[in-house]
């Protein structure tokens, strides 16, 4: 589970990767978001949102990438908040884990407002001693602005969180908050706030949203929706150009997620998936032909130690078998 983690975590890392997620979800693969103005930002989230008996230990969370898009405007800064959650199985309380995460990043904004605030209060008191050099009117907070820290014009940065399953499996569980809760009365239900998983899983992809996909992303995806049908994975892969030119990355993707054994040499950026799966296909038959045979050498030498006409060392020669494995087959019987 831990390589898994890792190089999903690592692959979805690259910025065009990251933003081909975002823009086949959000905006059906048109290129809105540029990655060029994608920056990383901290993944780690410290607050205390819950705690046992009287701990005041706080809780520290990890999301797995987590970027800032920023776009000029008419020379006015656009900003939005972009987070992606990689899951190789189904994570059944995935709604109240994004929830979490979303609200950490909204609470650190909120903080970050105060501090900005503290700062340019005191920076105004210093001024205000110094009236008689400094005979500007600064205007202050009022009394809600003060005690909350954030005031009447600041306002938040959107936070949008995408989960990927890297898995062939449907995503079979809860979507929302409200598929959480014991609870189904509507009257009820229509007090208690919502929160929805924005979700991308291969199962539930046709090939529409698929090539909503720009990047190697679309190839992984592909792959891992049919890697339980063989024929159909095989089929896919050869009828396909882009499977022709596959970076490298997504294809370790593919190997450690699907246990895969796609090979390629070390030189290279680009595998050539479809020659890479039909040697694979062949290397397989071939281990399947060597295996029959060696299958029907051992039935030959089960036969002729049941006869009992030959030693052991004229049943290896005969059989082409280490007479190890003779003894073996002998002891068996």
């Amino acid at each position: 589970m831990a390589a898994k983690d890792i190089i999903t975590k690592e692959y979805m890392k690259d910025a065009s990767i990251f933003a081909d997620a975002f823009n086949s979800f959000l905006f059906d693969g048109e290129p809105v978001i540029d990655p060029l103005k994608l920056h990383a930002m901290d993944t780690t989230e410290i607050t205390v949102p819950y705690g046992e008996g009287n701990t005041e230990a706080p809780v520290q969370k990890f999301r797995d990438n987590l970027k800032y898009l920023t776009a000029m405007t008419d020379e006015t800064a656009a900003y939005l908040i972009l987070g992606i959650e990689n899951q190789t199985d189904v994570q059944m309380a995935m709604p109240v884990k994004n929830m979490v995460y979303d609200a950490l990043q909204y609470a650190a904004q909120v903080e970050k407002a105060a501090k900005s605030h503290r700062k340019a209060e005191k920076e105004r008191t210093e001024a205000r001693k110094n009236k008689e050099k400094n005979k500007e009117v600064v205007s202050r907070p009022n009394s809600k602005e003060y005690l909350s820290g954030f005031y009447q014009d600041d306002q938040l940065v959107p936070v949008i969180t995408l989960v990927i399953l890297f898995n062939p499996a449907p995503w079979d569980g809860p979507i929302s908050i409200h598929e959480m809760l014991s609870v189904k009365d509507e009257r009820i239900l229509s007090f208690v706030p919502d929160y929805k998983v924005n979700l991308i899983a291969p199962a539930h992809m046709d090939m529409e949203d698929m090539n909503k996909l720009k990047t190697s992303l679309r190839e992984v995806l592909l792959y891992i929706k049919y890697s339980k049908d063989k024929e159909k994975l095989k089929q896919v892969v050869l009828s396909d150009e882009r499977f022709k030119h596959v970076e490298r990355s997504a294809v370790s993707v593919i190997n450690v997620i699907t246990n895969s054994k796609i090979k390629f040499e070390e030189k290279g950026e680009e595998i050539n998936m479809c020659q890479a799966i039909m040697e694979m296909r062949e290397e397989e038959r071939l281990i399947g032909r060597e295996e029959g045979r060696e299958e029907g050498r051992e039935e030959t030498a089960k036969r002729m130690l049941k006869l009992g006409k030959n030693t052991l060392e004229e049943i290896s020669i005969c059989c082409n078998l280490d007479i190890e494995r003779i003894k073996e087959l002998r002891n068996e019987n």
